[in-house]
């Protein structure tokens, strides 16, 4: 073949060519969003994290996926569950449900952003200071557990004259080596005893309910725990049936049907976890996100449950309360 048939040849051959098409859009980013709590009692706080994700601009099964994974209460289930959302390569870790959560969290990963909504970070080695917290993790505090002391306060204030106060800890908790001494100082200072029954499984919460009653305590304390918070109509049940006066750290157990509530704002919590995860997919970098800690706190007073009690609430703790449930 001659040289010049040689290039009309090639040159109708390049005329013929697919024209490459553009490069795809690159997939959406993928949010690993792992719970010491179970999806039926964290409804709310949920929603709460989907807002804050959205005042970021991100909005699941739209321009970002998420990928749940869930406890149910059994903290021996986080660690795997951590690993597998590192190995899937998310491009954040969210660790919610308490301290268990995102201790796993940490353990698993060292360059994966983490945002984390729990209690007491620096205490339990998640990041160095609230305001500086460096490293890969930020998030969002509640601090549960700090105010069993008050919440023990209040229940004192409900019913003066019992004599023994029963209280429910987990001992698989991380920092519930923290929560008994304080319930035992708060129970001094107020001059009543207190009877300590603990559970981190269901077998051992029945049994636990057993030894209180057997006990004789006269008032319920649940100290603040997502393994509680999985059981929470269960617990309720108990103190109703048994005409235990009880108090709880979330205003949700007020709502369905406790005595009285008192603790942070935990669906503000969930929600600014959510932001900072929206901000953090925008290429902000955790170690200059400050820890976030709350803002606003829930005292709720169900007066049906008081009255099914037989109790009459004090005036001063009805005109303390944000909600009172009639």
């Amino acid at each position: 073949m001659r040289r010049r048939e040689f290039i009309k040849l090639l040159g109708g051959a390049v005329a013929t060519w697919p024209v490459a098409a553009p490069a795809q859009q690159s997939a959406s980013p993928v949010i690993g969003f792992m719970s010491a709590r179970s999806p039926d009692d964290t409804g709310p706080v949920l929603q709460a994290f989907l807002k804050g994700l959205g005042e970021s601009g991100f909005f699941d099964g739209h321009n970002v996926t998420i990928e749940y994974r869930w406890a149910r209460g059994d903290y021996s289930r986080l660690p795997a569950f951590a690993a597998e959302l590192v190995q899937r390569r998310v491009n954040v870790l969210v660790a919610t449900g308490g301290n268990a959560s995102a201790i796993a969290a940490k353990h698993a990963t060292a360059t994966i952003p983490i945002v984390f909504v729990a209690g007491d970070p620096v205490r339990h080695g998640l990041v160095q200071s609230l305001n500086r917290p460096g490293g890969n993790v930020t998030g969002s505090v509640i601090p549960t557990t700090d105010m069993d002391q008050k919440r023990l306060s209040l229940l004192h204030e409900l019913v003066p004259t019992v004599p023994l106060i029963g209280a429910l800890l987990n001992p698989s908790s991380p920092g519930q080596e923290n929560q008994l001494p304080e319930l035992e100082q708060a129970a001094r200072t107020i001059g009543r005893r207190l009877f300590v029954a603990k559970a981190s499984n269901d077998e051992e919460l029945n049994a636990a309910f057993a030894l209180l009653l057997q006990q004789g305590i006269g008032a319920l304390l649940v100290a603040a725990d997502p393994y509680f918070d999985t059981r929470r109509d269960h617990i309720i049940a108990f103190a109703a049936q048994n005409r235990l006066p009880n108090v709880y750290h979330f205003r949700e157990y007020a709502f369905a049907g406790g005595l009285v509530s008192y603790g942070p704002s935990i669906t503000d919590g969930y929600r600014q976890a959510g932001n900072y995860t929206g901000r953090i997919l925008k290429g902000e970098k955790p170690a200059d996100l400050p820890i976030l800690q709350p803002t606003k706190f829930d005292f709720v007073i169900n007066l049906k449950t008081a009255k099914a009690l037989g109790l009459t609430v004090p005036f001063g703790l009805l005109n303390a309360a944000d909600e009172v449930i009639e």
